[in-house]
């Protein structure tokens, strides 16, 4: 794990424990913080408990006394357990106790999980009382750098098309030889992560997908490398109309030193007017600069035309040889759930893009094949079809699921044929009864998935079953 004396006898508390708080919490004491955690599932609490009190006989840890976990605030179930040595530098307390029930003052800063409604949540109130900075683990990890090994740090930003750019970036430095992790808002938390120790050029690479969430509850982050590839309309509930979301994404470039890189894909109104006002040198880029995909099996689509533009020019920034950037893009593959190719049954293909969970990711993946099987529906994110509109030409017909199943059904009717599936299992094997081979059935659903499932990668596991138990 990332742990750093810059934290060494400050307080925080920590509020949220899904896989980032958790690996907030370990940092922090490992790094000698005393830390308030809590989350309102007692089952998060558990966890926790559960992963401080692992046997301290694994592997090796520092030295020194123990300490206990406490608890205070909101009564809990939850009892006293030895603090393991692996996770302490000294004698520490981990206190379970609910921020808001308890005095602030003092505190270090209130590290919250990007799924807390800053808008609405009153943590930001009880900790704007107390002049308590509320900062995410990304924030942490900038205040840690000054103690890491010599490194860079590239952030990704967009609202479509993060997670693939941040993957095939970090795939170009990996097949080029130079160390480099992956976190932020994929993979791993970043500070759960080993720090990385330099290669022969002295230099090591941190990769960051960074959504407007955790750019909010960030403040330091200089990156030497600072990419934005769109801005649409997404979140809203989250902020202040269009332009307060885009004003988020824009903090990426505040904070970034004047002599440091700036990586804008200049194809809607709002990154066009971010990169106006961007200090740092500027690598402008758009999919237009991308004139064939062929060779790159998974990278097909415009949208991945953009996101292959952006991590070109990422990678030249950092020094990678043109060829071997050839090289990586033909080798990457596609993550899961981000047009995945699951299966290929009697010449039809079954492609998961379950993380499209607006028009505006949807349209491309449309546009990506030429005779669509389209499985649509969930949890709406808006009221029409959008840039989708552009692309019902390649569209064979839709099957409707969720919530917004209806929905899409009156959009698209007298447009394609449509058939109210409204079960994503029963969609699949409505568009495999009718696909020809050479078609596609793509799970592209525009919409988020928490009306029927935990969440898109729980859809996407749900689509690939399905696709599995087809005859």
């Amino acid at each position: 794990m990332i742990a750093s004396p810059v934290f060494a006898g400050k307080r925080y508390a920590v509020l949220g424990l899904a896989r980032s708080g958790l690996a907030t919490v370990e940092a922090l004491v490992a790094s000698g913080a005393e830390v308030t955690a809590w989350d309102k599932n007692e089952e998060a609490r558990a966890t926790l408990l559960s992963s401080l009190s692992r046997s301290d006989g694994e592997g090796d840890h520092p030295k020194g006394g123990g300490g206990a976990i406490g608890t205070a605030g909101p009564s809990t179930a939850l009892h006293a357990v030895p603090l393991p040595t692996r996770f302490a530098r000294r004698e520490d307390l981990v206190t379970l106790a609910d921020p808001l029930a308890i005095d602030l003052a003092g505190y270090d800063g209130v590290v919250v999980s990007p799924g807390v409604p800053l808008n609405t949540h009153p943590i930001a109130a009880k900790a704007r009382a107390a002049d308590v900075p509320i900062i995410g683990d990304i924030e942490l990890f900038a205040l840690a750098r000054s103690t890491l090994a010599p490194h860079k740090v590239v952030g990704i930003t967009g609202t479509n098309g993060k997670s693939t750019t941040t993957a095939l970036v970090h795939h170009i430095l990996q097949t080029a030889g130079v160390p480099a992790a992956m976190g932020g808002n994929i993979g791993l938390p970043i500070l759960a992560q080993d720090p990385l120790t330099p290669n022969a050029n002295g230099v090591g690479v941190y990769v960051l997908e960074l959504s407007s969430y955790q750019l909010d509850l960030t403040f330091s982050l200089d990156c030497d490398v600072a990419v934005l590839l769109n801005v649409t309309p997404d979140h809203l509930d989250r902020y202040d109309g269009l332009a307060a979301y885009a004003a988020s994404k824009a903090r990426l470039f505040a904070m970034q030193s004047a002599g440091h890189d700036a990586v804008i894909a200049i194809e809607d109104d709002q990154a066009k007017a971010i990169a106006g006002r961007v200090r740092s040198r500027r690598f402008l880029v758009s999919s237009a600069d991308v004139r064939d995909q062929s060779r790159w099996p998974a990278l097909q689509g415009p949208h991945n035309a953009q996101n292959a533009a952006a991590a070109v020019a990422v990678a030249r920034v950092l020094g990678v040889a043109d060829a071997v950037i050839a090289a990586a893009l033909e080798s990457y593959r596609a993550l899961p759930h981000r047009m995945e190719l699951v299966a290929e049954k009697n010449g039809v293909r079954f492609v998961n893009d379950s993380k499209a969970t607006n028009p505006e990711s949807t349209a491309p993946a449309l546009a990506a094949f030429s005779a669509v099987h389209w499985i649509v529906g969930g949890l709406a994110k808006a009221d029409d079809l959008g840039p989708c509109a552009d692309q019902l030409g390649h569209v064979r017909a839709a099957y409707t699921i969720g919530e917004a199943g209806p929905m899409f059904a009156r959009l698209l009717d007298g447009k394609v044929p449509v058939r109210e599936s409204e079960l994503l299992v029963t969609a699949v094997g409505d568009a495999a009864e009718a696909a020809e081979p050479g078609e596609v059935v793509l799970l592209s659903p525009a919409c988020a998935s928490f009306d029927q499932f935990r969440d898109y990668e729980a859809r996407g596991d749900a689509f690939r079953a399905a696709v599995e138990a087809l005859a």
